[in-house]
């Protein structure tokens, strides 16, 4: 959706004909020297071909019809192998980077509360020999701790270095690692460990102090804590028996210990190498057993999505590392000669909440080339900016708004804009370090206008990337000269994607012109099953008579005649109403949550009203609520909620729902 300006009829026409003998004059020169051309033709392409005729059979990518593609590296079929030739071919390189604390300081608000600022040094960098001799000695000292191959350890930790060293220990050991959000709540911390049967868990220090020392007493089994930054200053909270360690202690255990004759467990594919745990947001954390297997066909695919990927990259990792996008990233990166500067959410950016005003901020310093993101930050992103162009003079909007338009138009037709990018959009980009080339967003739908926003402000692809835990991460994810939004791409090399039929929801693989059903990922990366969990296992997996494992996601897809794959509902999302219609609420919350009164959003239906609303909304909200008052309630049947209003007695269409907002705006979710 274009921009609107207020500028003078006449003068526009006037700008309008300098753009047109602009992009005339510049088009030859462009089209001889730039490679955009091969994009063109490229973004053209079919993607991705069904591997038979008949109604509902799987597609695969044009790159993998014949053969689905399961390793990245000729006899590195366990992720302690791939990490072993990455060593040996990236020995000297830089590999993890971790930003130094100079000053803490309390900032007091004029509210009276107060805020730790902090003020960041540059990046230290271990190499990839650095990494592999801590993460050995790290994994011989959890062996003299009393860890058997095989078992499960459990990490707790935020994002960073130590996190991924931990991990690269357990897969030299073949322990199964078993990962927790940092953010979830006291019962699911205990779920987990206890469901796991966990007697070590690594963490960091202030986890252990705010969360760790309410629970540890509701883990028995819990013998040793291993804190990644030093100990915390006072043990009186703990529990008879279990010891407290630092993982410099450790790794000390380690490359002192003499293993003598004794010959190391190595994993082989098929052995677990991570146990992963939901978010729990449908109810208990669920988790998920991951192959090495699982893994590595899982980012073999994802790598074979970005080009010329190599040592010019830096990746900025600040996701949680618990999460199965930012874990598969990561080792994406690792595997190719990548540099991963951590960062966290915090002090991303120089405007982040931990940083001190005139310092600078992880991304300014780091400079990243790659980068991942769900959809909520994206989205932080887009209206922070859009804040910031309504806080502009009329001239600056104005020139913002042209630029903006013409870039749209311009890259809808394959084509680049130097000159908007280096006057109008440099800024912009330099929000995120001015270097990025790729942005990776998944995790959950991405809604059209913040990915074309993102295209046009930050000078980058924008990929959509569709894969769950259950599938290692992988599914599909847009190829970079694919500009189209709305979409996530074709099947990556390492899968398969199929429709199955919906009758209830009225999907079927047959439907013109394009086929619908439930999407079902086959293929290596497809994950082993839900631990000590047979019963949801067996109705998330099947095996074909092919022997081929298929998951079925519950998410509702249809494919392009390019091969492409478009996210269109979801089963359980979907909720029938009254009328017999069915509504999918997350694209209610999607096409909300880009309106500046929201904060944050939550839709639910019920069975007396056709649509409720929770949220947090802006404080502008609050002054809406006479207005609101005086025009929405009068309707029949209304019910408002926080200057939201949704009239029982609206019309109802299969392709969506009318809803009015506090302005008095319809929003026509399609």
């Amino acid at each position: 959706m274009k921009l609107k300006h207020n500028i003078n009829p006449v003068l526009l026409q006037l700008i309008n004909f300098m753009i047109f003998v602009y992009t005339f004059v510049t088009y030859i020169p462009w089209y001889i020297f730039s490679g955009s051309r091969q994009a063109i033709a490229k973004a053209k392409q079919v993607k991705a071909k069904p591997v038979n005729n008949k109604p509902g059979g799987a597609y695969r990518s044009v790159n993998s019809l014949h053969c689905l593609a399961s390793v990245l590296y000729p006899g590195c079929d366990t992720l302690d192998k791939v990490f072993k030739y990455a060593k040996t071919k990236f020995k000297d390189k830089k590999l993890l980077g971790t930003r130094d604390i100079l000053k803490e300081e309390d900032e007091i608000q004029p509210s009276g509360k107060v805020f730790k600022k902090v003020i960041l040094g540059k990046y230290t960098w271990l190499s990839y020999e650095d990494v592999y001799i801590k993460a050995v000695n790290f994994g011989k000292g959890l062996a003299v701790l009393g860890q058997q191959p095989k078992t499960n350890i459990a990490i707790f930790c935020e994002t960073r270095a130590e996190w991924m060293i931990a991990a690269q220990a357990c897969f030299m050991c073949n322990y199964q690692l078993v990962t927790l959000y940092a953010t979830l709540g006291g019962p699911a911390i205990v779920h987990g460990l206890n469901e796991t049967e966990v007697t070590t868990i690594i963490t960091s220090k202030e986890l252990m102090q705010t969360k760790l020392k309410e629970i540890v007493s509701q883990v028995p089994l819990l013998r040793h804590i291993i804190t990644v930054d030093g100990k915390p200053t006072t043990w009186s909270e703990f529990p008879k028996g279990v010891i407290v360690h630092t993982m410099a202690s450790v790794q000390a255990m380690g490359a002192k210990a003499d293993m003598g004759n004794k010959q190391q467990a190595r994993p082989v594919p098929s052995d677990i190498a991570v146990i992963m745990y939901t978010s729990g947001s449908t109810g208990v954390p669920k988790g998920v057993m991951i192959s090495h297997c699982n893994i590595i066909a899982g980012i073999t695919g994802m790598a074979e999505r970005i080009p010329n990927l190599g040592e010019k990259d830096i990746y900025i990792g600040y996701l949680p590392l618990a999460h199965v996008l930012e874990l598969s990233a990561e080792l994406v990166c690792l595997s190719h000669g990548c540099r991963i500067g951590y960062s966290s959410p915090q002090t991303l950016a120089d405007q982040s909440s931990k940083i001190k005003k005139g310092s600078k901020g992880d991304v300014t310093t780091l400079k990243p080339t790659l980068m991942a993101a769900v959809p909520e930050i994206m989205d932080r992103i887009y209206k922070n900016v859009m804040n910031k162009v309504n806080e502009m003079t009329s001239f600056q909007r104005n020139l913002f708004i042209l630029a903006y338009n013409y870039k749209m138009e311009q890259i809808s037709k394959g084509y680049t804009t130097p000159l908007c990018d280096s006057l109008i959009f440099r800024k912009v980009r330099m929000l995120l370090g001015g270097k990025i080339r790729i942005l990776l967003c998944g995790g959950a739908p991405l809604s059209a206008a913040t990915q074309r926003f993102m295209n046009i402000c930050f000078c980058c692809p924008v990929g959509q990337g569709y894969g769950l835990t259950e599938s290692a991460g992988a599914g599909t994810i847009t190829e970079v000269w694919d500009y189209t939004t709305g979409r996530v791409g074709a099947p990556l090399v390492c899968c398969e994607i199929k429709l199955l039929n919906w009758e209830e929801g009225g999907y079927y693989n047959t439907d013109k012109p394009y086929p619908r059903g439930e999407i079902l990922i086959g293929g290596q990366n497809v994950t082993v099953g839900y631990y000590k969990n047979e019963v949801r296992t067996k109705k998330d997996f099947t095996v074909d008579e092919n022997g081929q494992r298929w998951l079925h996601t519950g998410d509702i897809g249809e494919f392009h005649q390019d091969g492409c794959l478009k996210i269109i509902d979801r089963k359980k999302d979907l909720v029938k109403l009254q009328a017999g219609e069915y509504v999918s609420l997350g694209k209610v919350e999607a096409a909300l949550k880009n309106l500046p009164l929201v904060d944050n959003i939550c839709a639910y239906a019920s069975s007396n009203w056709i649509l409720q609303l929770r949220g947090n909304w802006g404080r502008e909200a609050a002054h809406q609520s006479s207005y609101r008052d005086a025009k929405h309630e009068q309707r029949q049947g209304a019910l408002t909620s926080y200057g939201y209003c949704f009239p029982k007695a609206l019309s109802m269409r299969h392709s969506g729902i009318c809803i009015w907002t506090a302005h008095l705006e319809a929003v026509q979710l399609l």
